[in-house]
């Protein structure tokens, strides 16, 4: 036979099927690979190419020249291969023939999307914890897992009254978040796991097992009462110390002094002490004077640890903001805010003279070494003009997560407000430019506020579908 008549009569594609199935998962758009493998494949990409030229038998036997798509509507559930072969016939004659294969999608939920649909289901709990008054150290961690993506493996977040719920399809992924915790913040971590079912055959066991993690019971601007043992392995600072802030460590700072000290997660929990003073109870006091500690008299004071460079230490008398104008004498201390600080402003302190604390290490004390006013940071003025003047806005794990974010939370809004008045706090964090917020005039904004540049902000992505169709 002539080539021409070997083509018409003779199909080198005998044996190679013309039409073959392909599963696919819409919840996590992966295709089916097997025998139970599930692959990410973009529409007309290598890898789903590779997928369906793996799903015809017989292509063994004939030489494959190419292969590339055919165009489909992308919504027909339809994907057609054309493929050109050569094969060897009778006398060696060699014939190249070109068809096309067509796959039909069929849709297949994977493992895992069916696991997570599955009610209830998991295999691993993380339990954070946090004994404290504030949820601050929790919307600062939720920004550290948005920012390093910690949370992709969770099947579930849930609000708890003092800490929040991971639930994981596996033991493996738990420790990893673990790990993660341990990293970014003193905790400490217990493990438990319970026996769900056994196979005497094959000797497999089923696990579910239980992680719980406990965050120091402190949050910035807390104010501490060190146990003696402590402060002497601190350099022999001051036993009355600000939480400065929380990150790996907990960072104390002497007001006194200027001394500063970091607590680690394992210091920590050897010699465990709790806040005698929280956030909530700032009081406001009026600056009357204030004095700059010289350099040489910073020599007598008793500390022996490192000196913080970015505070100054200095002598003010301060009155009350309740009492302005009453026939009452300030009252003297210490503060490490003396460069920021000017007779006339308005700072947040403790008031110690008057405060009922109940701590074993705050009572055996001197009292010559407590205070009567612990002054912790300045005060700006309106909060409401600070929160109209936020052109910023920040991401959270899941909608619903946390349904007290409004205008009435102290919490979370005092949180945003640690965010812009300490750089150094918010490097940690992804803030994002806020285009739904309506400018305000300028001529409003005191310049003496603390403001986070728009050279700080990360620009939100937003997909327009609309705009995308008309491109």
């Amino acid at each position: 036979m002539c080539v021409a008549c070997l083509r018409a009569n003779v199909d080198i594609s005998e044996g190679i099927p013309k039409q073959a199935t392909l599963f696919f998962c819409k919840g996590c758009e992966r295709y089916l690979q097997p025998p139970a493998e599930w692959v990410v494949c973009p529409l007309e990409s290598r890898e789903l190419l590779a997928l369906c030229l793996k799903k015809l038998k017989g292509l063994n036997r004939v030489k494959l020249i190419d292969a590339g798509f055919a165009w489909t509507e992308p919504h027909s559930k339809r994907i057609k291969v054309k493929l050109t072969i050569q094969g060897e016939v009778v006398g060696g004659t060699v014939l190249q023939q070109t068809f096309i294969v067509e796959f039909s999608v069929q849709h297949q939920m994977c493992d895992a999307c069916h696991r997570s649909e599955a009610q209830d289901y998991w295999r691993a709990l993380l339990q954070v914890r946090q004994r404290a008054n504030n949820r601050k150290s929790f919307y600062y961690l939720e920004q550290l897992i948005l920012k390093h993506r910690a949370h992709e493996n969770t099947l579930g977040i849930k609000p708890k009254h003092d800490g929040l719920d991971f639930f994981y399809a596996t033991e493996n992924h738990a420790r990893k978040m673990v790990d993660f915790l341990q990293s970014i913040l003193p905790v400490k971590c217990q493990h438990s796991k319970k026996l769900i079912s056994h196979d005497i055959h094959s000797n497999v066991y089923n696990y579910k097992f239980t992680f719980s993690v406990e965050i120091v019971p402190l949050s910035k601007d807390s104010l501490v009462c060190l146990p003696k043992k402590l402060t002497h392995q601190l350099g022999s600072i001051s036993p009355i110390c600000l939480v400065n802030r929380v990150t790996s460590t907990v960072h104390l700072i002497d007001a006194s002094t200027g001394q500063v000290c970091d607590v680690s997660s394992t210091v920590y929990w050897r010699n465990p002490f709790n806040a005698i003073c929280n956030p909530k109870q700032l009081a406001e006091y009026i600056i009357m004077d204030i004095d700059i500690v010289k350099e040489k008299d910073k020599k007598t004071f008793p500390g022996q640890g490192s000196v913080s460079n970015k505070h100054v230490v200095a002598d003010v008398w301060v009155v009350k903001a309740s009492e302005l104008g009453l026939d009452i004498s300030p009252v003297h201390t210490k503060t490490h805010l003396g460069h920021i600080l000017k007779p006339g402003d308005t700072v947040l302190g403790y008031n110690l003279s008057e405060s009922n604390v109940n701590d074993t290490n705050f009572d055996k004390l001197d009292r010559s070494l407590v205070p009567d006013v612990f002054l912790v940071k300045k005060h700006y003025g309106e909060k409401a003009a600070r929160r109209r003047a936020r052109a910023w806005k920040l991401k959270h794990m899941a909608e619903g997560l946390h349904d007290d974010l409004n205008s009435n939370n102290d919490d979370y809004n005092e949180f945003l407000d640690d965010l812009e008045e300490d750089p150094t706090f918010r490097q940690n964090v992804n803030i994002f430019k806020d285009s739904n917020r309506v400018p305000v005039d300028t001529d409003e904004i005191d310049p003496t506020l603390p403001r986070i540049t728009l050279a700080e902000m990360l620009d939100d992505l937003v997909i327009d579908d609309v705009d995308m169709a008309e491109i």
